[in-house]
């Protein structure tokens, strides 16, 4: 029998009496007293201290999961593909109203353009390390910005020449070299500094006292990097122009909080996740391959463990040959064990018949996370052809999203950039480009295309197309390139010498799928 403590009942006489009101988020998410809140312990703390001190832990696992991990590299380079594929091309689109010109003459303008953008941009002496052209460095910098947070592109200029030029080169660089110029620049124990100028440097960004950004500081080596002989130093980069106010350096990074100065890497949310997934896969895996091989143990009683009927696994199969306590396990394999020894085997019962839903359902978790379908994911659609085209056009709008953001922070910088060299080398001609902001932004205005989203059903897809053509939603040039990301006025001048080729040789070349009907008739027809 308990004894009775007046003390402790006193105390909760009193506690009852107590009243408490409870207010808002504090019977929620905020709550102390719930037993499911109280072991949640957190601390709101800001982006430096919550982001940049565990970046270089984030990188690493993130880069891990990309290189070792199934999902992990699935994910990041479905968005790559699908965002950027084989690079964003360039359709200038000035205006034309503003600068006084036709509609011929913009057309002419803007086809020049493009040629003589194509002249650098699909060379690769627009590379400072002449590697990759500008359409493949477009990939590497969002494949880095998605695996590590945030990538770099530093503006150059090299000697012209017969064969080039053009002076602009683009120098891509990767995160971990952005540090701060303090101890030995790894991000987890040196995330802020001082500059020489007296402004702060947080993860190699420097800021003034208004917290507006100067610049970057480089390093010439990565944190890790023991072998090169370098001494490692920092180059400070000016963020813009003091006289231009251009950029020098472009700075891709998806950011989600106020005053953030650094990026996340894509995968950071579901890090463990993934890793998990991974270990579950591989043991598994190893399970069915011990569980598919056929060993037969013999079991001795004399001093020898011979094996009379000779080693059943060839040497260079082995696992350990020179290990006296290693088994080898193989289909069919024979082992003789020793004196006293016996083997004991559990039965893994695999293949795992749950291994497969389960494994959907995490990547459920995760396609949620990264905006991306399972089905996106896993390349795997079976399901019926609305609910495939649903989880195709939820993605899409996430790969729009961050094409265009691309388009903006980087490929549109770097073509205002290289259209400022052609004009003032004369090979450009754009009267006011320099003389007046609004007039030359105008000249720079341009679109960026990329790979188009695929097809589901073709004909229930150029159906609509069709249909938004007639209807005036659209126009062909838009649908040639979000059906097959094909140009419209190339289609045209092509079919046209396809034509005039069949007529030559005596074919028939009147197409009988060829939509006769007037466009604004049927939409007359449709208002009546």
């Amino acid at each position: 029998m308990t004894a009775f403590n007046p003390e402790a009942g006193m105390r909760r006489a009193a506690a009852r009496k107590v009243t408490h009101i409870i207010n808002g988020y504090e019977q929620g998410g905020a709550s102390q007293q719930k037993k499911s809140m109280r072991g949640w312990l957190t601390s709101a703390q800001n982006p430096k201290d919550d982001i940049d001190r565990n970046l270089d832990t984030l990188r690493s696992r993130s880069r891990d999961l990309y290189m070792n991990g199934p999902i992990g590299a699935s994910a990041l380079k479905t968005t790559r593909t699908n965002v950027i594929g084989p690079g964003l091309r360039l359709k200038a689109r000035i205006n034309a109203e503003l600068l006084g010109l036709t509609t011929e003459q913009a057309d002419a303008w803007c086809g020049q353009v493009e040629e003589e953008f194509n002249l650098w941009a699909e060379s690769k002496h627009s590379d400072a390390i002449r590697m990759n052209d500008f359409y493949d460095q477009q990939g590497i910098a969002f494949l880095g910005m998605l695996m590590n947070g945030d990538s770099f592109t530093v503006f150059k200029h090299a000697k012209r020449t017969s064969w080039m030029p053009y002076g602009l080169r683009i120098h891509l660089i990767e995160a971990d070299r952005i540090c701060t110029p303090q101890g030995d620049g790894v991000l987890g124990d040196s995330v802020e500094g001082t500059a020489e100028n007296g402004n702060r440097i947080y993860s190699g960004v420097e800021i003034d006292d208004d917290g507006a950004l100067v610049a970057y500081h480089i390093a010439n080596t990565y944190a890790t990097d023991y072998t090169s002989g370098k001494i490692r130093k920092w180059v400070r980069v000016e963020a813009y122009g003091k006289n231009t106010g251009r950029p020098n350096i472009l700075h891709l990074m998806d950011t989600e909080r106020a005053e953030q100065r650094r990026g996340v890497p894509l995968l950071a949310p579901v890090i463990e996740t993934l890793k998990q997934i991974t270990r579950y896969t591989e043991a598994e895996l190893m399970a069915a391959v011990i569980s598919a091989m056929f060993t037969v143990f013999i079991k001795t009683t004399g001093p020898t463990t011979d094996n009379t009927m000779g080693p059943m696994i060839p040497l260079d199969q082995q696992v350990a040959p020179d290990d006296p306590n290693n088994y080898e396990m193989g289909p069919g394999a024979i082992n003789v064990l020793g004196q006293d020894e016996e083997i004991q085997i559990a039965d893994p019962k695999r293949p795992n018949s749950n291994f497969d839903p389960f494994v959907r359902s995490l990547c459920l978790y995760v396609g949620a996370a990264l905006e991306i379908p399972y089905e996106l994911l896993l390349k795997n659609f079976q399901s019926s052809y609305s609910a495939s085209r649903a989880a195709l056009l939820e993605a899409w709008k996430m790969f729009r999203m961050r094409r265009q953001w691309t388009a903006k922070e980087f490929c549109q910088p770097i073509y205002e950039e290289w259209l400022a060299e052609a004009v003032a080398l004369g090979r450009i001609r754009a009267p006011g480009f320099f003389g007046d902001p609004k007039i030359r932004k105008a000249w720079c205005k341009a679109e960026w295309n990329g790979p188009a989203p695929g097809q589901l059903d073709p004909v229930k897809e150029v159906e609509a197309a069709e249909r938004r053509i007639a209807l005036g939603l659209s126009t062909r040039e838009r649908e040639a390139i979000e059906t097959n990301g094909s140009d419209f006025w190339t289609n045209i001048q092509q079919q046209k010498v396809e034509i005039e080729a069949m007529r030559a040789a005596g074919i028939q070349s009147d197409r009988p799928d060829t939509p006769q009907t007037d466009p604004g008739k049927e939409v007359k027809q449709e208002n009546e």
